[in-house]
C-alpha cells in the first residue's frame, strides 16, 4: 500500500501570511508556485472511462446525483460545495468510491481555481496510484484493494467554510486521512493554522494541551488510548505547523489526527477542541477564534 499512502501526500499546501490583509495575493503567488499541472478536468474523466470499468456521475449526467446534490445547503448567500464528479469501481475484490467537491460563488476565482483544481489532482493521483496497485496485484495473482474519498461541509456560517476531505483505505488496517481547507467567506481568503497566531510558539501550547487533555481522557476511561511520546515509549511529541484543523460555528479551535497518528486504529480519527483560554495570547486577534 505504498503508493497509495504516497499519493496522499501529493496535494498542495496553500500558505498564507499573518498579515490578513495580504493573504490573497501572497496564497495565489505561492500556490501558483508549488502546484504541479494537472490534466484538464474533462479529459482526466475521458481517460478514466478508457482506463477500467467505471461509472462516472457528474452534475451534468446523473438525474440521481442531481437529486442529492439539490439538497446541498447554501453556503450563505452565494458559496456552495457541491460533488462534480464521482468515479465508482466495482471489479471482483477491487473497489473505489472517489467523490470530488467543488466550490462555487466565491468572487475570488482566483482562490476558488485553486481550491477546485487541488481538489481534482487529489483525487487524480488517488485514482492513478489505485488503478497501478490494482495492475500490480492482478499481476502477481490477485488479492483485495479499496480507496474511498468523500468530502463533509463541517462548518457553515456567515464567516466561515470549512471542507474536509476524508481520504479512506477500505482494506486491511483501514486508514483514514483527513484534510480541511477553512476559508473566511466574508473576505474571501484561505485560512491557515500559522496565519491565526502571532509566532510559532502556539505548537508547544497547544501540543501542551493535548498531551494533557489524552491523560486525563485515559485516566477516565480505561477504553481510551493514545500513544504518548517518553523516554521509554515513541509517541506524540507536538503538533506539525500545519496540523489539519477547523473553526467551529461557536469559533472554536480543533485539531485533528489521522486514525493510527496518535492512538490506535480503534480510536479513528481523533479530534481535540482546544479551549480559547489556552491559546488567547497567542492569538492575532479574536476575529476567528473566540
Amino acid at each position: 500500500m505504498s503508493k497509495l499512502h504516497d499519493s496522499k501526500k501529493q496535494y498542495d499546501n496553500i500558505g498564507i501570511p499573518t498579515e490578513l490583509k495580504h493573504v490573497v495575493k501572497d496564497t495565489i503567488r505561492e500556490s501558483k508556485g508549488k502546484r504541479k499541472k494537472s490534466m484538464p478536468f474533462k479529459k482526466w474523466g475521458i481517460g478514466m472511462v478508457a482506463a477500467a470499468a467505471i461509472f462516472v456521475a457528474s452534475v451534468n449526467v446523473s438525474p440521481a446525483l442531481a437529486q442529492t446534490l439539490s439538497s446541498v445547503p447554501v453556503l450563505g448567500s452565494i458559496v456552495q460545495v457541491v460533488t462534480v464528479q464521482e468515479i465508482q469501481v466495482s471489479e471482483d475484490t477491487y473497489n473505489a468510491d472517489i467523490k470530488t467537491p467543488n466550490v462555487t460563488g466565491l468572487e475570488n476565482e482566483e482562490l476558488e481555481n485553486i481550491l477546485n483544481e487541488k481538489y481534482i489532482a487529489e483525487n487524480e493521483a488517488l485514482y492513478e496510484s489505485f488503478l497501478i496497485e490494482m495492475e500490480a496485484l492482478k499481476e502477481a495473482g490477485g488479492g483485495h484493494l479499496g480507496v474511498a474519498s468523500t468530502y463533509e461541509v463541517v462548518t457553515d456560517t456567515e464567516e466561515i467554510l470549512s471542507i474536509s476531505r476524508y481520504e479512506v483505505n477500505l482494506v486491511g488496517s483501514s486508514s483514514t486521512t483527513l484534510r480541511t481547507d477553512t476559508i473566511d467567506k466574508k473576505n474571501e481568503v484561505l485560512i491557515t493554522l500559522p496565519s491565526l497566531f502571532k509566532d510559532d510558539a502556539y505548537i508547544e501550547v497547544i501540543s501542551s494541551y493535548i498531551k494533557e487533555e489524552m491523560i486525563r481522557q485515559m485516566e477516565s476511561d480505561e477504553s481510551i488510548v493514545y500513544w504518548i511520546a517518553s523516554e521509554e515509549e515513541i509517541g506524540f511529541e507536538a503538533i506539525r505547523p500545519d496540523q489539519t484543523f477547523s473553526i467551529t460555528a461557536d469559533h472554536k479551535l480543533t485539531i485533528s489526527f489521522d486514525k493510527y497518528e496518535v492512538a490506535p486504529g480503534s480510536m479513528g480519527l481523533v479530534t481535540f477542541e482546544i479551549p480559547t483560554d489556552v491559546i488567547q495570547e497567542s492569538l492575532v486577534s479574536n476575529v476567528y477564534i473566540k
